[in-house]
């Protein structure tokens, strides 16, 4: 499949629209200077090209199996895992301490953009690796650390995070997964949990579980759980893979896309564990991870949007079907207006997509970097609406490029149609979409709405400096962050059924204004000439008035929701 990894967007970005020349600023990240940077994303594109993207076909079509209770990788993944571990590329965050690069998130979030545009299935094992050397970092004991840390950094082991159980999906809170002390340190850990990915697989030495549990005296609810390591092979003396842990693959998932990620039922059956972090301060941890992930998914889908739109453009430019309607044309169906229309609202949603990300990732650096407040609080603003209109955009983007194929895009042999099928679970796991918008005007608004507010001064700011140069496209986002502005003001009077009731279309309102913003910094960055101009134009346009009807949802209340009874809903 075509895929071309957007090297030259990550770099204006990075340059000129989020913020990232403050990262290398400090001292913790002095080292990611610019030509680290550029060299960084220059060797990602390359592995992302040549070796990761020709894995996308053969993961759909020869999907993981289980055999023997082990499961088989697709082929071709094995050699393209080990040239992600050999390469470096699942340690670029780590601790250097622990062979980690110690470089900024940003750039680690670049690299999982490329890789999940090549092939998000294999580019899922390495980010629930990265996760997990987070989530042990900020709790593990320097025991843990020490033995887990550097062979997860070097990908010779991997990691998996287990939350989900049959009964507690969302409610993690109802988990039945028992932790008993075993008397010397270790528990016991028996319980079953679902939708584990890669919880097993051939392409490392040792498959690393992190594992919600309940001890014996755990309270009931998430404030009673604790959290543990369950490796498949437990560690001898020298710290290599000993003997196998009480613990098997009872199913693989028969999924709708992502064929070569195997989704595996995982049974404990008294395996052995080490606690990590507190007893009963195990969500504590596990969000350590899960907020990692919730970015990075988002990245998925913006990695995805990516390939889909290239995917969507190669055919556009190779199918001739009828008479070209413009002078000078490519005398194919990318110069019909709606075909057009399509290609570039899939190149503006996925450009606007990955600025957000990145600007959250940027957060993510400096909060780290500085310890200062704000950071961190805008990192967290900005995780659920990364998280969603990432994923959101992966979506909506896969369908445009079906609909570009026309009647080959419903035909599984041109592949435009395992783009849609492999991210639209990204939109579900590691937190609804919904979830996360209850997050944003819940939690991240307990500060009476000051970061969203201090969010609207910086985007009205930058949009009031460029209305006399680019005024056609300054003056919409000033007025739409102005709206925005107003509808923030009324939602964080209301109660919460009132903010829940009106969360979704709040946080896509929310996103669309951002959206917005990046474009327009990137047209001020070009002078008001050049092709990001043009797009920017396009968003703000086409794509911006849409935040105006989102708004008008979220204030409508939650009354209407409940208007019709479930026996009214009945058919």
């Amino acid at each position: 499949m075509p895929y071309r990894a957007p090297v030259a967007d990550f770099q204006f970005l990075l340059d000129h629209v989020v913020g990232f020349e403050a990262v290398p600023a400090t001292e913790k990240f002095a080292e990611a200077t610019a030509d680290t940077v550029t060299a960084i994303l220059t060797e990602a594109g390359k592995l992302a090209d040549e070796v990761i993207a020709p894995l996308q076909r053969n993961g759909d079509l020869q999907g993981a199996v289980l055999e023997n209770g082990v499961v088989r990788s697709s082929p071709g993944f094995k050699e393209g895992y080990e040239a992600m571990a050999e390469g470096g590329w699942i340690g670029i965050s780590g601790d250097p301490e622990y062979g980690g690069m110690g470089l900024p998130f940003t750039l680690t979030a670049s690299v999982n953009d490329m890789i999940a545009g090549a092939c998000l299935a294999i580019g899922l094992n390495p980010l629930l690796s990265q996760g997990q050397i987070e989530a042990l970092e900020a709790h593990a004991s320097d025991e843990l650390k020490e033995l887990y840390l550097p062979k997860l950094t070097s990908g010779e082991w991997t990691g998996t995070m287990n939350l989900t159980e049959p009964q507690a999906g969302s409610d993690v809170g109802a988990l039945t997964t028992k932790a008993v002390p075993n008397g010397d340190g270790t528990f016991a850990i028996t319980g079953q949990k679902i939708y584990i990915s890669w919880g097993d697989h051939d392409m490392a030495e040792n498959i690393c579980h992190l594992v919600l549990a309940r001890l014996p005296d755990g309270a009931p609810g998430t404030k009673g759980i604790s959290l543990f390591m369950v490796p498949k092979y437990i560690p001898d003396e020298n710290g290599n893979p000993g003997k196998a842990n009480d613990l098997r693959v009872v199913s693989l998932e028969h999924k709708m896309g992502l064929h070569g990620s195997p989704t595996c039922v995982m049974s404990y059956e008294g395996a052995t564990g080490w606690i990590v972090g507190e007893e009963h301060a195990g969500m504590a941890a596990m969000f350590t991870m899960m907020n990692n992930a919730r970015l990075n998914v988002g990245v998925q889908g913006v990695g995805v949007a990516e390939g889909a739109y290239q995917h969507a453009l190669a055919y556009a430019l190779e199918r001739k079907q009828g008479k070209t309607p413009i002078e000078n044309g490519t005398g194919t169906i990318a110069d019909f207006a709606d075909v057009r229309r399509m290609l570039v609202q899939m190149r503006a949603e996925t450009y606007a997509a990955r600025a957000i990300s990145l600007a959250c990732s940027t957060a993510i650096d400096m909060a780290g970097a500085t310890g200062d407040k704000g950071w961190k609080a805008r990192a967290a603003f900005l995780t659920p609406i990364a998280k969603s209109y990432g994923t959101d955009t992966g979506i909506k983007v896969a369908e445009l490029g079906v609909q570009v194929h026309g009647g080959m895009g419903y035909v599984e042999e041109t592949g435009a149609a395992q783009y849609y099928r492999d991210v639209r679970v990204t939109s579900i796991y590691e937190g609804t979409n919904g979830i996360q918008a209850m997050d944003l005007v819940a939690r991240k608004m307990m500060d009476g709405g000051d970061m969203a507010f201090r969010l609207l001064d910086e985007i009205e700011g930058t949009a009031e400096g460029a209305r006399e140069t680019l005024g056609e496209l300054a003056k919409p986002v000033w007025e739409a962050a102005e709206t925005l502005r107003e509808a923030t003001e009324w939602l964080v009077e209301q109660d919460l059924q009132t903010r829940f009731a009106g969360a979704v279309p709040y946080q896509s309102a929310f996103a669309r204004v951002l959206g917005a913003y990046y474009h327009l910094k990137s047209a001020i960055a070009e002078e008001g000439r050049g092709p990001r101009t043009a797009l920017a134009a396009f968003y703000i346009e086409r794509l911006l008035p849409d935040h105006a009807s989102s708004l008008e949802q979220a204030r409508a209340g939650a009354e209407g929701l409940y208007a019709l009874s479930v026996e009214d809903l009945a058919v």
